[in-house]
C-alpha cells in the first residue's frame, strides 16, 4: 500500500519462532530479531558494538509455517516487511506503544552460512498470490507448464560446470 513503511533488518533470531493458529485458522509465527550495529574505531583500531535493536516480528499463513520449520534460535536472517505501531493500555492503566515488523520476506543470511533451498509449490492463482490464501489452481503443481512462460530448452549446449536450476 502507498505510504507504508517498509524496512529490511539483518540480525539473529533470539529464540525459536513460535507458531500458532488464529481462531479463523490462519497460521502466524512470532519471532524476535536482534540487530547490533558495528563500527570501526580508528583511534583504538578495533570494532565496537552499538546498541542492539530487538525487533518483534510476525509472519502469516504459509510464510509462518516456512519460518517455523526452517529457522531456529541464533540463525542470522534477513527480514523485509512493514513496520506497524500499536498502542495499548496495561492492566494498571498505563499506555504503551510498541513497534513491530510484519515480515513479508524472510530468509537465512548466507554471509556466514550455507543454505539448501527446497522450493514448495505455491498456492493460489498460477504464479501464486501475495498472501498465499487462495485454494490451489488446477495447474499450480510442480512441473506443470505456467501460462506465458516458455518451456526450458534442455537441448541447448551448456558447460557441465555451470549451475542448473530446476525452475
Amino acid at each position: 500500500m502507498v505510504g507504508e513503511t517498509v524496512v529490511t533488518v539483518v540480525g539473529n533470531l533470539t529464540d525459536d519462532p513460535e507458531i500458532r493458529n488464529t481462531p479463523s485458522g490462519d497460521a502466524v509465527s512470532h519471532f524476535t530479531v536482534a540487530s547490533t550495529p558495528r563500527t570501526f574505531d580508528r583511534q583504538s583500531n578495533e570494532w565496537k558494538d552499538g546498541e542492539t535493536l530487538f525487533l518483534r516480528c510476525s509472519a502469516w499463513r504459509q510464510t509462518a509455517e516456512h519460518v517455523a520449520h526452517s529457522l531456529a534460535c541464533g540463525t542470522r536472517v534477513i527480514v523485509q516487511g512493514r513496520l506497524h505501531q500499536r498502542t495499548y493500555e496495561t492492566r494498571e492503566g498505563e499506555k504503551r506503544t510498541v513497534i513491530e515488523l510484519e515480515a513479508l520476506e524472510i530468509g537465512p543470511s548466507l554471509r556466514y552460512a550455507d543454505a539448501t533451498v527446497s522450493k514448495i509449490p505455491r498456492v493460489g492463482v498460477p504464479g501464486g498470490t501475495l498472501f498465499d490464501t487462495a485454494p490451489s489452481a488446477p495447474n499450480d503443481t510442480p512441473g506443470a507448464p505456467t501460462p506465458g512462460v516458455p518451456d526450458r530448452d534442455d537441448s541447448a549446449p551448456h558447460n557441465d560446470n555451470s549451475p542448473t536450476f530446476p525452475f
